[in-house]
């Protein structure tokens, strides 16, 4: 008989089967640490080729990690004037970079004005890390700038308060790179935001204009567009009308980052749902309440990553200001090494600047992936 033929009756009457109780895996204690062995069993020598690569990198390790700290610190030459005793070194000539760190960090500022740079760099930092804080997000952070931003300027530029006048052209290493990087980013960012909300307008005449100017950046490399900045623009200049080489090369590294940027936040655009728009036009909202309120804060959480990828890539490119005759970090280490004395080092050098990239890099990782975390609502897309 099927199932279906059953009466009522039966169906209630028939004995149900007992059903088996789920035996739970127990857990290890809380805060009982799993041990070594059964975590490398479980992770590195789970199959044969795991076991393989496993024994490779251990081997790579090995052969690499030793002579590499023997190299850098265990026989390294710390501190000396004389490059002869380096020479005569088995390790890293450290030395390089106490004889020639001022020089690499700020470049050809005078010798004697250089706690002028650090000073300034100090306390641009230090704003910086404040204003990374959420608990500081208060009325008073935008005073702060407001006041650390013209006391860099006077610090840098001198010419009052009895400071010596010190020209931008004498300007470089470590302050010059976050200075074309910072602001580059200050002032790249709202444009590229208005970029992107032109590219996905439905006006034409400015979709085509942003289209049109995305399309071409994105379509040259920046050292063409610092090349012209210096040297074809001032062409097209009326005679006697001169424009600051250091602010050609911002005005050109901010336009090139804008258009970069400028697609990250048309896909953070994209990627909000259609029902916020339909939400905020229903509310009655206008276009700038709108986007200000409703679909830019979700669209920017979105773009984190791509925008801070674009970020960590402007500061590095910052290097490319040497084409125009501006010493950044990265050349001052260069510049540094022209002393043929010097010269052999250059591993120590450009190990030096890496360190200090790396660290700025680091932090914009580290920042960005805070951000995600503290701005993860549990939002996801229909």
């Amino acid at each position: 008989m099927n199932a279906r033929d059953e009466t009522p009756e039966e169906i209630f009457s028939r004995e149900e089967e007992p059903i088996e109780p789920h035996v739970a895996v127990k857990a290890p204690p809380a805060g009982h640490p799993l041990r070594v062995v059964d975590w490398a069993k479980a992770n590195l020598f789970s199959s044969v080729p795991n076991t393989v690569l496993t024994l490779a990198c251990l081997w790579v390790l090995w052969e690499t990690i030793p002579p590499l700290i023997d190299w850098a610190l265990l026989k390294a030459v710390w501190q000396t004037s004389d490059p002869r005793v380096c020479r005569e070194a088995d390790g890293a000539c450290w030395a390089l970079v106490t004889e020639k760190h001022r020089f690499i960090l700020f470049g050809l500022y005078p010798w004697n004005e250089q706690w002028r740079p650090l000073l300034a760099m100090a306390l641009f930092i230090a704003s910086g890390a404040v204003s990374c804080y959420p608990g500081f997000w208060r009325w008073w952070l935008p005073v702060l700038w407001a006041i650390v931003l013209p006391a860099c300027a006077v610090l840098m530029w001198g010419g009052i308060f009895g400071l010596t006048f010190v020209d931008n052209t004498q300007w470089g290493g470590l302050p010059l790179t976050l200075i074309l990087s910072v602001v580059g980013l200050v002032f790249s960012f709202p444009f590229a935001i208005l970029l992107a909300l032109g590219r996905r307008s439905e006006l034409p005449a400015i979709r085509a204009v942003c289209v049109g100017f995305i399309e071409f950046v994105r379509g040259v490399p920046l050292v063409s567009v610092l090349f012209m900045a210096s040297v074809m623009f001032p062409l097209f200049l009326p005679e006697g009308v001169t424009v600051d080489k250091l602010l050609r090369a911002q005005v050109g590294i901010i336009l090139f980052t804008a258009a970069y940027l400028a697609e990250a936040v048309r896909g953070g655009l994209q990627a909000v749902p259609r029902g916020q728009y339909e939400a905020a036009d229903a509310l009655g909202l206008g276009y700038w309440r709108k986007m200000g309120l409703i679909i830019l804060p979700q669209a920017l959480k979105i773009s984190i990553p791509p925008l801070v990828n674009q970020f960590i890539s402007m500061f590095k490119d910052t290097s490319l200001v040497i084409i125009i005759g501006l010493f950044d970090l990265l050349t001052t280490a260069k510049t540094a090494l022209a002393d043929p004395e010097w010269r052999p080092f250059f591993i120590e050098s450009y190990a030096f600047v890496a360190l200090i990239y790396f660290a700025f890099c680091f932090f914009m990782s580290r920042y960005s992936q805070f951000l995600e975390r503290r701005m993860e609502t549990g939002h996801r897309r229909s």
